[in-house]
């Protein structure tokens, strides 16, 4: 049976339905948001996986039908997910992977479809509070609910889940999930805003979450199933007393070896020798599988030791893995021009993480197109992040980006983005690669460092330089330890994931991700005034390499030159069937001309000379005779009435034998011949366009 909830939220009503779509699932409801539709269905496996983490996965998706439009390419239909499907997939399970229980091993798949898309009520949102939803009602075993919000700031306003429209007048587009305690997740790119600011952003936000985190509780409460018992599987009592017999205390005096590699060889070597004696003791009462299995057991004990001594060391001792104090950063470097053909390269490195940045310009027609719901006119910037096994000195399969390395590149172009020059400042698409070299933690951080400085040495006007750094955090009951500039092993077993990017003015870029249920406003004020410490010396350091953009490019980019037209003389640029434009490119040894509806012209060309030779032309063709206006010209054609005269190609006018001279003159060949360049004014324009021009009255101009 079909029921609908319905909450007033900011001016707009949420409309939850549970009971008639999607019924086979083990929770599903549709949320309506404005005239969004959000269809979310949660299952859960019938047992655990073998697999030794959580199997759970999150998709969100949006069907093309849903803003009336009908797919790009051959096929016709929705295919790979695009760059934001992905992105907000990543977005939903952030906020839900930390709220389920330790040693949770029984695959969930929660999937979450925009049947109706209004850009104005983001459907976005409505899908993280429908993940939630469907999780909670279907009885699943989740220490939920969460919902989420946008907020944007215009004119100095905070504004909760803002339209398209006020994005783009927007300083914050920030990104905050949450349960009713605290706030698990944040995703923001700002125009370089003070941390107050963001601070009371987060908890503008957190204020509507409760809200929506409320309504979902009121839901649950009438149709909510039971919550059904789930198996957590975790190492049984024997297994654990065997490692720890046989570990002796050595893997957490591993722990404290400061070099990544010799690290993990150490603690490798010291889990083998247990594996071997551990595998050959149960092979003796058990079978093949089930020794398998056991050893699994063994190494998730081996992690727990391992978890157990890094975090000790942090919270009790305040020493980290590699022995620095937990504000200090690791060394740094850098370096530009490493690549000589490529239109500007720099080279980052942070302890034993390596980022290498290359810029590529181009013309603003390769422009990345993009096929969503939402409108788009492409995207000029583009950031590729990529991260080879090699940099972990590993082996492995190399395959089309992961979602990871999808959402690094979007984080480092959000950051990027929010100090290069716009379009009529810069006429150029940007692509900027990174290529991670090694990488002991925070590589998407490094990225951000890296591809400043490969814009600087690009000569990409970028208002400021901007540099990243990855926050920590060990928490222990209330007491808690920040740390500054995160490895590896302080990432992977620590409790929080803070990156925050910035210029030495402000912050443009932020995303959290916590294992723990939540943390605090004052946690979020230490780790952002511990940040921005960080941030200004990296800023230094990057300084002292390249300190402002270079102010000429590479003599392998392109050259590129923006003109503006009258829009309504583009048809005479073009001509009949192309052939104007088609003319101005052979003359111009194929420059390459972009025109645009609004009466901007892109000119692109290896040589600056053919750009201006263009550009010449084009003047040339828009340009409009003014009346008492004195031009040079070339006599052209001679009658007995008069001389034609070109001011420049495609326009002439007449000069009559009664104004080629303050004298009388008796003809024409007798003031001037074929060829010759004369002073000319002109006097009037009739009703067809046609310029009469006078040489006697600009020679009493002259004289005069």
């Amino acid at each position: 049976m079909k029921k609908v909830f319905k909450k007033e939220f900011y001016g707009k009503e949420f409309i939850v339905e549970v009971g008639q779509l999607a019924k086979q699932a083990t929770g599903s409801c549709l949320v309506r948001y404005g005239e969004t539709a959000v269809l979310s269905a949660a299952v859960v496996g019938k047992e655990p996986s073998k697999m030794n983490f959580f199997p759970l996965l999150v998709i969100y998706q949006e069907k093309l039908y849903s803003a009336g439009k009908i797919p790009g390419g051959f096929l016709r239909r929705e295919g790979r997910p695009s760059e934001h499907e992905t992105l907000i997939s990543r977005a939903i399970d952030r906020p839900l992977r930390p709220l389920f229980a330790e040693g949770f091993r029984t695959e969930v798949q929660v999937i979450n479809t925009v049947l109706s898309a209004d850009l104005d009520s983001s459907p976005e949102m409505s899908a993280l509070l429908g993940a939630s939803l469907a999780l909670k009602i279907a009885g699943i075993p989740f220490n939920g609910p969460v919902a989420g919000v946008m907020v944007g700031l215009v004119n100095g306003e905070l504004i909760i889940n803002p339209t398209p429209e006020q994005i783009e007048l927007s300083n914050l587009d920030l990104t905050v999930a949450g349960t009713k305690d605290a706030i698990n997740m944040v995703e923001a790119g700002a125009n370089e805003i003070d941390e107050d600011t963001i601070i009371k952003a987060l908890l503008f936000a957190h204020e509507a979450i409760k809200e929506l985190v409320a309504f979902q509780e009121e839901i649950i409460q009438e149709v909510g199933k039971e919550q059904m018992e789930i198996e957590l599987i975790t190492a049984p009592e024997f297994i654990r007393k065997d490692v720890h017999e046989l570990e002796k205390g050595r893997i957490t005096k591993a722990i404290s070896i400061v070099e990544k590699l010799e690290r993990a060889d150490a603690i490798s070597a010291i889990e083998k020798e247990i594996e071997e004696t551990l595998k050959e003791r149960y092979s003796k009462d058990f079978d093949k599988d089930e020794v398998k299995s056991m050893l699994q057991f063994a190494k998730d004990v081996y992690e727990e030791i391992s978890v157990k001594e890094v975090r000790r060391l942090i919270t009790e001792d305040k020493i980290r893995p590699d022995g620095r104090k937990t504000d200090e950063l690791r060394d740094l470097d850098s370096e530009i021009d490493l690549l000589p053909r490529v239109h500007g390269s720099a080279l980052f490195t942070r302890g034993q993480t390596q980022a290498l940045a290359a810029v590529t310009l181009g013309a603003l027609r390769e422009s990345q197109i993009q096929d969503g719901v939402s409108v788009s006119d492409g995207k000029r910037f583009m950031l590729h992040y990529n991260f080879p096994q090699y940099c972990v000195g590993s082996v492995g399969r190399y395959m089309s980006p992961g979602r990871r390395e999808i959402g690094h590149g979007a984080l480092g172009e959000k950051a990027l983005s929010k100090v290069l020059p716009n379009e009529d400042e810069f006429p150029y698409a940007i692509r900027l690669v990174s290529e991670i070299l090694e990488s002991n933690g925070s590589s998407s951080q490094a990225t951000i460092c890296a591809g400043s400085l490969a814009l600087e040495a690009a000569g990409v006007p970028i208002k400021a330089p901007v540099a990243g750094i990855a926050m920590g955090l060990v928490m222990d009951g209330k007491n808690y330890t920040i740390l500054t500039d995160i490895q590896g092993l302080e990432d992977h077993f620590g409790d929080m994931d803070f990156k925050v990017a910035g210029t030495e003015k402000g912050i443009c870029a932020l995303q959290m991700d916590i294992k723990i249920s939540g943390i605090t406003e004052d946690i979020f004020k230490e780790s952002l005034a511990q940040a921005k410490v960080a941030r200004l010396q990296i800023l230094e350091n990057m300084n002292a390499t390249i300190a402002k953009p270079r102010e000429e490019l590479s003599k392998y980019a392109p050259k590129v030159q923006l003109m503006r037209v009258n829009p309504d003389k583009i048809r005479d640029i073009i001509g009949g069937g192309g052939k104007t434009i088609t003319s101005i490119i052979e003359k111009c040894n194929d420059i390459k001309i972009d025109i645009e509806q609004d009466g901007r012209i892109i000119l692109m060309h290896e040589d600056s000379f053919f750009i201006k030779k263009a550009m010449q032309l084009i003047e040339d063709i828009i340009r409009e005779v003014e009346v008492n206006q004195v031009y040079s010209g070339t006599v052209r054609r001679i009658e007995k009435f008069g001389c034609f005269v070109e001011l420049w190609p495609g326009q002439d006018g007449l000069v009559h034998i009664s104004k080629l001279d303050v004298k009388r003159v008796e003809k024409v060949e007798d003031v001037v011949k074929i060829g010759d360049v004369i002073q000319v004014k002109c006097i009037g324009i009739d009703d067809r366009g046609r310029v009469d021009l006078s040489r006697k009255d600009a020679l009493k101009d002259i004289k005069n």
